[in-house]
């Protein structure tokens, strides 16, 4: 089992990345390999090497709410009926990379070229392109589209899953095609899942970055340091405040600090060291030192349907990979420009609680989860208090956007003809929730009851050259010298998948902005 090495806290680095999450340890891994610096990587969980519940990827449901998550939520809303949503996050080094469903997926490239048209300069999809090769270790070897030899393994099921396999055969005969790989020329279709798995284990970002350079005597990583906030002279960033071993301790950069804490912990960093909105700190007691009004605002994530749950023929047999194996995407409309639903298998249960509350699911079940990835509304994160242990409002306000809940209500009825296809013939006994066809009112109170996370949220700093934009196009924050942000709060339209390839991607780009190869 890897071990960290111990090392004395100094009183100064280089370098100083709050994090050790996708953005982070890119930044980590090139500081060390191309300047002669020194980094202090400050990660406020464990180091979580050799956890089996970590490292098996049939297990990383239950991740959720155990001693490596935050234990976040997001505000209840009548929008999903008052539930109360829980949002996974990784507490240990690896960040979410350490607990996610280990997908490796980069969307559409009409997504970066959206951001480059939302004023962020140099990130349209031929520039970030690069980034994502680099950061990868493909099965297939290296193409136009796929990189090979980077810190990443990416790998497909060896033995995909019979509910998987039907997923991908009965696409065609609801208009969706299959196609070799979803993060190749194009990602409309059905295709097996690219995952970071190796020889059967989760590969994470600890894995693929951090673990190779764990004895380079220039690196300092300290576990279970929470920040308390930024140490700031006048209009530059010089170090951190954070406890160690529960005392707080000041210790400073003299190149800069980098955030990485993720699309919630970031901008509540940044607010309580008086970074954001001056009437937001304020009204909390904090002192404004300098006004950034959109820290906070701009939240996005996908919303989930959790799920359309079948009943099985017959037993489901052991769990393979993630307890999925294929993904679907495709236009909930035609005329769309890109592909805005997306579906995956789960070999068992995944409904909500309300879900399993409203109707019968017990007994031998599969599910197929469908969400929409070109979500269109937008929400916010606001501390409750001054107190760095305090409340958050984390509100995403799904469904808020009625074209957001129209692309569900076609997505639910396209997975419904699915599971009816002849591809299931063998494994689908009927549906189980909702238990029958529903009329597009009732499909809206099922979406309303059923609606999750994907664990995407992003945005909260986002990027651009706007009033309410955080950072600039090169990941510093707009007015400070000193602090850079690499990790999904510097997102500004959420692309149309999971996260953790782009914020890998932006981790790559802020490590070439800091050692000036960009």
């Amino acid at each position: 089992m890897t071990a960290l090495p111990a090392r004395k806290l100094q009183k100064a680095y280089d370098y100083i990345v709050v994090g050790a999450g996708s953005g982070g340890l890119p930044v980590v891994r090139r500081l060390i390999e191309r300047t002669d610096a020194t980094v202090l990587l400050v990660e406020a969980g464990e180091a979580g090497f050799g956890v089996p519940e970590i490292d098996d990827p049939g297990e990383w449901v239950p991740l959720g709410r155990s001693r490596f998550d935050w234990g976040y939520d997001y505000a209840h809303s009548p929008l999903v009926n008052q539930r109360t949503i829980g949002i996974p996050r990784g507490k240990v080094l690896g960040g979410s990379s350490a607990i996610n469903a280990l997908m490796w997926y980069r969307g559409n490239p009409l997504d970066y070229n959206a951001w480059a048209d939302a004023g962020c300069d140099g990130w349209d999809w031929s520039s970030v392109l690069p980034y994502f090769k680099r950061a990868e270790d493909w099965e297939g070897g290296e193409t136009a589209f796929r990189g090979a030899g980077g810190p990443l393994r990416i790998t497909t099921s060896r033995n995909l899953h019979p509910v998987a396999s039907a997923m991908l055969d009965g696409a065609p005969d609801v208009g969706i095609p299959v196609i070799a790989d979803p993060n190749g020329e194009t990602n409309e279709g059905a295709a097996p899942s690219n995952f970071n798995i190796a020889e059967g284990r989760r590969f994470s970002s600890a894995d693929g970055y951090l673990k190779p350079i764990l004895d380079n005597p220039r690196l300092t990583v300290l576990t279970n340091s929470h920040v308390l906030g930024l140490l700031l002279d006048g209009a530059r960033c010089t170090g951190i405040r954070h406890l160690v071993d529960g005392q707080p301790v000041e210790t400073r950069a003299t190149a800069q600090v980098i955030l990485s804490a993720g699309a919630i912990n970031t901008p509540r960093i940044l607010m309580l060291s008086g970074i954001g909105d001056p009437a937001e700190l304020s009204a909390l007691g904090i002192p404004v030192r300098h006004s950034l009004p959109g820290v906070g605002k701009n939240l996005q994530d996908h919303p989930l349907v959790q799920a359309i749950v079948c009943r099985a023929k017959q037993p489901l047999g052991p769990k393979l990979d993630n307890g999925g194996g294929t993904m679907l995407n495709w236009k909930s409309r035609p005329g769309l420009t890109q592909p805005d639903v997306h579906a995956f298998p789960v070999q068992g249960n995944s409904a909500e609680p309300r879900i399993r509350d409203l109707y019968e699911t017990s007994g031998e079940v599969f599910s197929i989860g469908v969400g929409l990835m070109h979500s269109k509304s937008v929400g916010h994160l606001r501390m409750l208090s001054a107190d760095p242990f305090g409340p958050l409002e984390i509100q995403p306000n799904y469904l808020a956007e009625p074209e957001d809940l129209d692309a569900l209500v076609s997505a639910v009825g396209t997975i419904m003809d699915l599971a009816e296809t002849a591809a299931f013939r063998d494994l689908f006994a009927g549906f189980a929730a909702p238990n029958r066809r529903l009329g597009k009112a009732e499909t809206v109170e099922f979406i309303r009851n059923a609606c999750g996370t994907f664990f995407h949220t992003s945005g909260t700093a986002k990027m651009g050259r706007d009033a309410m934009s955080v950072v600039d196009p090169q990941l510093k924050v707009h007015g400070l010298d000193g602090l850079t942000i690499s990790d999904a709060s510097v997102i500004p339209i959420i692309p149309t998948c999971n996260t953790h390839a782009p914020v890998t991607m932006i981790g790559e780009r802020a490590a070439d902005f800091l050692t000036g190869q960009a």
